[in-house]
């Protein structure tokens, strides 16, 4: 894969369901003053986390499929186990986020489609996941080189979006947003209540490091991770603010997803829906393709370096990890499925996307902080490791604060699904006849898991934790 293949890894990972939804959910929290101040905390942070994968990527060469290997090299088997399990978990999840928004945005044109969430919708997404699922496995890089067309065709819409936008721009009906309009509550809370959907529509920034195998140069991978997340920074930045000059703030928060669409109604008229619509489709079963990819290759990587079951390294004659994609495929329809008993399915589905996400950034964070104070990999360039120390620190702090403001109902939730997918960590270690912990620091984090998976289940039948 070439530099811009990679880039375009990064940016299709990134530019999917979410983009199209961040009108509406940033204006059910905030003003323009608090997106500006939650997008530069968010970008700030994304860029630390950026940096810190370049970094690596250029230090760690030999690791591949960084996102959980950089976890178990710096922290042992069962954290790299846990961070494997949530990346691909959460990507699973979030895969379903996007059928949920593509059978919504139908929705509004066909009434069976409802909300997303009819039998109907439900067969849709079906055919939908199966069909992907035996193009993958005709060839990755026949899926990279679609995902790359793709991601040129679903750029053009929103590009398209913020022109019109712009030039219908009110300065007075902006200033009249500025500071959240009627929101009483505080600025630092208005901020906090969007953390949780920045993290979601950063998700993707590892997209060339998970795909690192394929580079034809190793410094491509850092090149075009700092490339795409510049690109889709700019995008997203543009798509929160400038509905606000166009529409009150009330007006955008009532809108329905996605909340793009309707933005653009209001300035050209019903065309403008239908045209962010078809842009919608077109993206999020681009976004699709890119996370269906790096689901399996995640999968694949762990079962090629024993973290899951040996089963999951199995690849067919296009050189595809066939059992990691079957599985994958397979949890993703059991997940849409249940989206029918959903009172507000994308929301759920974005929130824990980003809350079992974070978990996997904050040990790529750590270990960067880790070799940097060690010095390790420093010989040659020693004069970057200060550098790196303070990239690594900030990437740390913003992971742990996003954790902090999406609040513990997601994190236990989370933990409903890591605790019994441990036992694909007990299968794995027993494979190759070792125990199946290696440190009292692992029962101390697997009896962890557990107690918060038995309170939200306790939480979710009492009525305590709402979904």
């Amino acid at each position: 894969m070439s530099v811009l293949q990679l880039t375009a890894m990064v940016v299709g990972g990134m530019v999917g369901a979410g983009i199209f939804s961040l009108p509406r959910t940033f204006a059910q929290a905030t003003g323009p003053l608090g997106a500006v101040i939650a997008w530069i905390i968010a970008g700030t942070g994304m860029y630390m986390l950026a940096r810190v994968f370049q970094a690596l990527a250029e230090r760690k060469p030999d690791i591949d499929a960084g996102v959980f290997a950089y976890a178990r090299e710096g922290f042992g088997n069962y954290p790299g186990f846990i961070s494997a399990f949530g990346y691909w978990i959460g990507s699973c999840i979030g895969n379903v986020s996007y059928w949920v928004l593509i059978k919504s945005t139908l929705g509004a044109f066909f009434p069976m489609f409802g909300d997303g969430n009819t039998a109907i919708a439900i067969a849709f997404a079906s055919v939908g996941i199966w069909s992907f699922h035996f193009l993958i496995l005709r060839g990755v890089q026949q899926a990279a080189f679609i995902n790359s067309v793709v991601t040129v065709a679903k750029i053009i819409p929103i590009l398209t979006f913020l022109v019109l936008v712009f030039v219908a721009f009110q300065a007075d009906l902006f200033r009249f947003n500025f500071y959240g309009g009627d929101l009483t509550t505080g600025l630092f809370e208005q901020v906090k209540a969007t953390m949780l959907v920045t993290v979601f529509v950063f998700i993707g920034i590892e997209g060339a490091s998970v795909y690192s195998r394929f580079a034809k140069e190793r410094e491509d991978v850092g090149t075009a991770t700092i490339r795409g997340f510049i690109i889709v920074t700019a995008l997203m930045v543009l798509v929160t603010l400038l509905p606000f000059a166009v529409l009150q703030r009330a007006d955008i928060a009532g809108l329905r997803q996605p909340s793009m669409a309707g933005v653009l109604e209001s300035v050209v008229g019903p065309w403008g829906a239908i045209f962010v619509s078809i842009g919608l489709i077109v993206s999020v079963l681009g976004a699709y393709l890119a996370w269906a990819l790096i689901c399996a290759e995640v999968m694949f990587a762990a079962g090629k370096s024993k973290d899951m079951p040996r089963m999951f390294a199995r690849v067919n004659k296009n050189n595809v990890p066939v059992t990691a994609l079957w599985v994958t495929s397979a949890i993703i329809q059991t997940i849409v499925i249940t989206t029918y008993w959903s009172r507000d399915a994308f929301a759920l589905m974005l929130n824990l996307t980003s809350a079992t996400t974070l978990i996997p950034y904050l040990f790529v964070a750590a270990y960067g902080l880790i070799i940097a104070r060690r010095g390790e990999t420093y010989d040659v360039r020693p004069e970057e490791r200060r550098r790196d120390l303070l990239l690594s620190s900030a990437a740390v702090a913003y992971t742990l604060f996003m954790i902090y403001a999406g609040g513990l109902k997601f994190i236990v939730l989370s933990a409903v699904l890591f605790a019994p997918g441990t036992i694909l960590y007990v299968m794995a270690r027993r494979e190759q006849d070792k125990p199946v912990f290696d440190k009292p620091s692992d029962w101390v984090i697997f009896a962890a898991i557990c107690l918060a998976a038995i309170y939200a289940v306790y939480g979710l039948t009492t009525g305590a934790i709402a979904i």
